[in-house]
């Protein structure tokens, strides 16, 4: 019996994209470390029954907490000075630096964070969460950094937060931290760097500009465990530059009659199965051992991105400092999303990412140590890839049908009404497979649609998926 069980989780596994071997350049961190997987799923084992809610009532979570920590503490220049948490990932890191923000400054009636427009969605989530204004701040229309002056003249006394990327998501590069943190500084505000991709390896890479504690003015870094750090998924490290600045985060209540909720994060009950997980597979790569991976994942990237530079028909978008690449049509007779079909037809998967501002449409590339060695036949499959697209011709839709749906008004439109939406672009219907095989028209489709009736129409469609 248990077999069977096993067997049925394995054929559903099947269906996955691939989480090893790097072809799957989104979503998953590959190191190709030989047993890495086994030493975190026993580590795993051995705590996956004990609670995070009480460390005095398990005190080895507590260690390995402290422990891992320190560590991440001691790569990004925190000191002995800098503290931290455990989150479950990238976003909780970035929602609790922002309710710590928030919360410090009950002075404020409605508070506001500043952000560059390339920052991570995390923070517009934080932002509905918690009832927190955000000031966007347009960048580089070519290079897609921020603009530190830009970012100085839109701190006023409603801020509370001024965020940095290292790198941003979108485009792989590193905000100029310097400026933004001094700008903070000047001004008594909290300066979050968002190094959840970053963090890992950017303290390897040269001609990388100082980004972590070591700058003036940065308050908080947010870093995740389960990105470079190659640690199972769900495991995350918020760190503060003191436990001062931490206090805010925290969340205590003894305004009813059971034990008093004291909570660290947003979650109260959270398995040590995680934690223990990412601990194991610190102590065993060691900082030697990250400093191979980085360098190995970054060399990839910088001849992956000399490749794509020699493909007709493509190019990088802005200067990637870190292992992330945007990468763009430099003309107009094939479609970026086709692309992006083309690949999966050759077992890649690239993210697409819809235009904005300067930003055009693009596919996302994360390149992880288990790229290294195997750049030629991506870069070959990669050029096949715009061959076919050109052949095919950029994606063509009724002009009639883009108009219509760039003029529809999400806030008018009734559930019936986003089904035929969502039927009509290919991801109607429920049990499992509602996506086509092929997505550049679902893609164009979304293209023309506005952010928010692009949100509206993924919201029914996540509603579909799970009914």
């Amino acid at each position: 019996m248990t077999e069977d069980v096993l067997a049925e989780l394995r054929a559903l596994r099947a269906r996955d994209l691939p989480t090893h071997g790097g072809r799957t350049l989104a979503y998953v961190y590959d190191s190709a470390l030989p047993g890495l997987d086994e030493l975190a799923a026993s580590a795993h084992a051995l705590a996956s029954s004990v609670n995070g809610l009480d460390p005095t009532a398990f005190p080895s979570l507590l260690e390995l907490e402290n422990g891992v920590v320190r560590t991440a503490a001691r790569l990004l220049g925190g000191g002995d000075a800098a503290v931290g948490t455990v989150t479950s990932g990238g976003t909780e890191s970035c929602l609790l630096a922002v309710v710590a923000a928030r919360d410090s400054r009950p002075d404020v009636e409605r508070p506001s964070m500043v952000l560059p427009e390339t920052a991570h969605a995390a923070f517009h989530k934080a932002a509905h969460y918690f009832g927190v204004r955000v000031v966007a701040v347009p960048v580089d229309p070519d290079t897609f950094r921020a603009d530190p002056a830009a970012m100085a003249a839109a701190i006023d006394d409603s801020t509370v937060l001024v965020v940095a990327s290292a790198p941003s998501y979108a485009h792989g590069v590193v905000d100029p931290v310097t400026e933004i943190a001094a700008a903070a500084l000047a001004r008594g505000v909290r300066c979050h760097v968002d190094a959840c991709i970053g963090g890992w390896v950017l303290p390897h890479a040269r001609d990388v500009p100082p980004f972590d504690f070591s700058v003036p003015g940065v308050t908080s870094i947010s870093v995740d465990l389960h990105k470079y750090a190659y640690c199972p998924k769900g495991t995350s490290v918020l760190l503060h530059a003191s436990a001062d600045l931490r206090r805010a985060q925290y969340f205590a209540s003894a305004a009813w009659p059971g034990y008093t909720m004291l909570n660290s994060t947003t979650q109260s009950t959270r398995s040590g199965g995680p934690l223990a997980a990412a601990w194991a597979v610190l102590r065993h790569i060691g900082d030697d051992g990250y400093r191979t991976l980085a360098l190995r994942a970054l060399e990839s990237t910088r001849v992956l991105r000399e490749g794509i530079g020699k493909i007709d028909g493509l190019r990088v978008l802005g200067t990637p400092a870190s292992t992330l690449l945007a990468v763009t049509a430099a003309r107009d007779d094939f479609d970026v999303f086709t692309v992006a079909d083309e690949m999966k037809a050759r077992n890649w998967y690239v993210q697409p990412q819809f235009a904005h501002r300067s930003s055009p449409a693009n596919l996302h590339l994360t390149v992880t140590a288990a790229n290294a060695g195997h750049e030629s036949e991506l870069l070959a499959d990669l050029r096949a890839s715009v061959e076919a697209a050109v052949e095919a011709g950029p994606v063509r839709v009724d002009p009639e049908v883009v108009a219509f749906v760039g003029g529809l008004d999400p806030d008018s439109l009734t559930p019936a009404e986003f089904a035929g939406l969502l039927a009509a672009a290919g991801m109607g219907g429920g049990g499992g497979g509602v996506l086509p095989e092929r997505m550049a028209t679902v893609n164009t489709l979304l293209a023309a649609a506005t952010p928010a009736l692009r949100e509206r129409l993924l919201i029914e469609f996540l509603g579909a998926l799970y009914s």
